[in-house]
């Protein structure tokens, strides 16, 4: 018979048609009974039978070499077969195909999956593959691959790129609290001094006023002596003696008084100690860090819709006067604070709840309110002007303030640092100790920036700021507080409330048009969010909930905020 190209060996005489792979790379000539579509191996009884034991080759597709020629010991004109196996059913060849799903699957996905599909749509691959397979499709199919394949590619790329500015941002992060650390321990140091000066300062108090009774004390001692020694020597001269021992009566008299003065004739031992602020030590040891991360959401470049809104009733058993809620601040756990500056009173509200929870009566007119940590807000308050602190821990109330010249309307935190405006011609810059580091006024072409500024935000990265002005628009400034430029809109007549949600969007309002305009934090204007029809009427300020993409507006003369749900 024809060896079809088979390699011939001198281990024996006979020739076959097909001989098997294995043993001819041992230089074996052995008759070739099986052909394995997965090794691509012809295989004689011997090498079949090993194939069918080894656990490795389980469920290999074997076939009887008569169904196809050798050639060069690899076969040719064989039927094809599938090769892959299932990732369900291990060792089972995909070799079935379900037209009701355009599935393909093993045998054992095809009788469990898809037992309900038409057994008219359900084909085995080797016997119709004439049919089932179609080469454009195939082509186009890997062209789509390829295509995928590729962004896949360059989504993995800016993945990488996310995660090294992610890196970035740890590290600047990390840096940012080693430095706000140092500034904590210098402050803490600063402290320390001033106590160990005040401390010296007593010392150097109390030793003069001993070393003044010492003298004073000496001086009667040194008295006495001079007089005893006076009444020694005239005891021959009685009119002397006399004398003396009515001077003596004096001075006994005197020292009496400086005995009295003093309590006892020994003077007992004076301590200076120290009493820690436990206040202080309680305060740090309560604090889960020295601030607060933040993760800035993705960038929102759409605008935002109204799914619905409702009203929060503020008013509450004691107010005397019209809610005008000038000022809103989010806190933790679905909390909100609202400054009824008709009452006086700071309100804190329960989102969830809808109710008024806890409230503050401050005895002045509130504006703007600043989140400053976990347990601490900061009020912009006139008549005084102040700016007035509120724990917020348990029960909310007043503890430090700082005093100002000027009125405080809208009030937030960067860097430490709290800027306040005063609803007139000025952005003013305080430290948290109350001292005034810088007051803006002007733009670089010395041109007036505010006429009346009103409430601010600033954005997370902290290189933005927005100053809602109710005449001129919405004034922007770089993080430096330099002029960048000024928005004007229809849309906005009487710019009050500005806050962001997060990712790269304001919410501004309009009081006398009754609006909320979007825009981005390159002035761009996406659109109108909330309008009158919806229920404003006069808003003043705003916050927004980015986890829950919710609006709150509080309205002037009104014992109701409102509370919009957006999409």
């Amino acid at each position: 018979m024809a060896n079809s190209g088979s390699t011939q060996v001198n281990l024996s005489e006979e020739v076959f048609e097909y001989i098997c792979t294995m043993c001819d790379k041992e230089k074996k000539t052995v008759e070739a009974v099986k052909y394995c579509v997965e090794c691509k191996d012809y295989c004689c009884q011997t090498c079949t039978d090993m194939h069918k034991k080894a656990s490795l080759l389980f469920g290999h597709s074997l076939l009887d070499v008569g169904q196809g020629s050798q050639a060069g010991n690899q076969p040719s004109n064989l039927p094809e077969f599938p090769t892959e196996r299932c990732c369900v059913h291990k060792g089972k060849i995909i070799d079935m195909y379900c037209e009701e799903h355009n599935s393909v699957g093993c045998y054992a996905c095809i009788a469990t999956d898809h037992k309900s599909c038409p057994e008219s749509k359900i084909f085995s691959v080797p016997d119709m593959l004439d049919v089932l397979f179609n080469s454009s499709d195939s082509q186009q199919t890997e062209t789509r691959l390829k295509q995928m394949m590729d962004v896949m590619s360059t989504l993995s790329q800016s993945k990488g790129t996310q995660l090294e500015a992610l890196c970035e941002a740890k590290e600047k992060a990390t840096e940012q609290v080693a430095k706000f650390q140092k500034v904590i321990e210098t402050m803490v140091r600063n402290a320390a001094d001033t106590s160990r000066k005040d401390i010296e300062e007593a010392y150097k108090k109390v030793e003069q006023e001993i070393l003044q009774d010492k003298r004073n004390i000496d001086n009667t001692k040194n008295v006495l002596q001079e007089t005893d020694e006076k009444l020694t020597k005239a005891a021959s001269n009685r009119a002397q003696r006399f004398v003396c021992s009515k001077l003596a009566q004096k001075h006994i008299k005197d020292a009496e008084m400086e005995k009295t003065q003093h309590r006892t004739g020994v003077i007992t031992n004076v301590q200076i100690s120290f009493h820690p602020n436990h206040a202080l030590k309680d305060y740090i040891q309560g604090l889960h860090g020295i601030g607060e991360e933040q993760i800035a959401g993705k960038k929102r470049d759409d605008l935002y819709k109204l799914k619905s809104s409702k009203d929060i009733n503020i008013r509450v058993s004691g107010d005397t006067q019209p809610c005008i809620s000038f000022g809103c601040c989010l806190i933790l756990d679905h909390q909100l604070l609202v400054t009824d500056s008709g009452n006086q009173k700071l309100k804190r509200i329960d989102t969830k709840k809808m109710t008024v929870v806890d409230q503050c009566s401050l005895g002045c007119y509130i504006y703007g309110i600043c989140y400053i940590h976990k347990k601490e807000v900061a009020v912009g308050c006139e008549s005084p002007n102040k700016i007035q602190f509120i724990s917020i821990e348990n029960k909310m109330m007043p503890t430090r303030k700082i005093d100002t010249i000027h009125g405080c309307y809208g009030i937030t935190m960067k860097d430490d640092n709290l800027y306040v405006t005063d609803l007139n011609a000025s952005l003013y810059v305080y430290d948290m100790n109350g001292t005034l580091m810088r007051t803006i006024i002007n733009g670089i072409a010395g041109n007036k920036l505010f006429t009346i500024s009103a409430y601010i935000t600033i954005n997370n990265d902290g290189d933005k700021m927005f100053i809602g002005d109710w005449d001129k628009g919405l004034v922007c400034l770089d993080g430096k507080g330099t002029h960048t430029s000024t928005i004007t809109d229809s849309d906005l007549n009487g710019v009050d409330g500005v806050c962001n949600d997060g990712r790269g969007n304001l919410f501004v309002v309009g009081c006398y048009s009754h609006k909320v305009v979007q825009y981005n934090e390159d002035g761009k204007k996406i659109g109108v969010v909330v309008k009158q029809e919806n229920g404003l009427d006069t808003p003043r300020s705003i916050a927004f909930h980015p986890g829950d993409k919710r609006l709150f507006v509080t309205m002037e003369s009104s014992d109701v905020i409102k509370m919009f749900d957006l999409e």
